[in-house]
């Protein structure tokens, strides 16, 4: 079987960096070890570069640096040159790069715990999932 190619928001990423006994750990555990491919973009890299550097993270650019080496390496990234039309619209306009990636990419799952992404669960032909249900579909898919 082919390994499962999937999206992660960037809060489930930052929490499994960032928090590394914390309860998302796993998941940088998962992508690393191959149990499935993280997709990107260059949106949501940059997203992802912009959240490590919250202030409120304290984290030099030498530790930003670490944790992105602990992601970057074990991704696929997708090149997107054009939005899909027939997106769910969410009120966060910030996470439609999410949804592009995941519709560009022909992903097999989203993965995100953002109430404004999970709202569009019934609108969006690829699964959208919590990261609880993630661990659970990762099993049996």
């Amino acid at each position: 079987m082919s390994l499962r190619r999937v999206v992660l928001d960037t809060n489930c990423l930052v929490s499994a960096l960032i928090f590394s006994r914390g309860k998302f750990a796993w998941l940088r555990e998962a992508w690393q070890a191959k149990r499935f491919i993280a997709l990107t973009s260059r949106d949501t890299v940059s997203e992802l570069l912009r959240v490590l550097a919250y202030p409120k993270f304290k984290l030099g650019h030498k530790e930003q640096e670490s944790l992105l080496a602990e992601f970057l390496p074990f991704v696929e990234t997708v090149k997107i040159e054009t939005t899909p039309e027939g997106l769910p619209e969410i009120r966060d306009a910030d996470d439609v790069i999410f949804l592009v990636l995941a519709a560009v990419a022909q992903a097999d799952a989203l993965v995100s715990g953002d109430s404004d992404i999970q709202a569009a669960r019934n609108q969006f032909d690829i699964p959208i999932l919590t990261v609880a249900e993630f661990a659970d579909w990762l099993q049996t898919h």
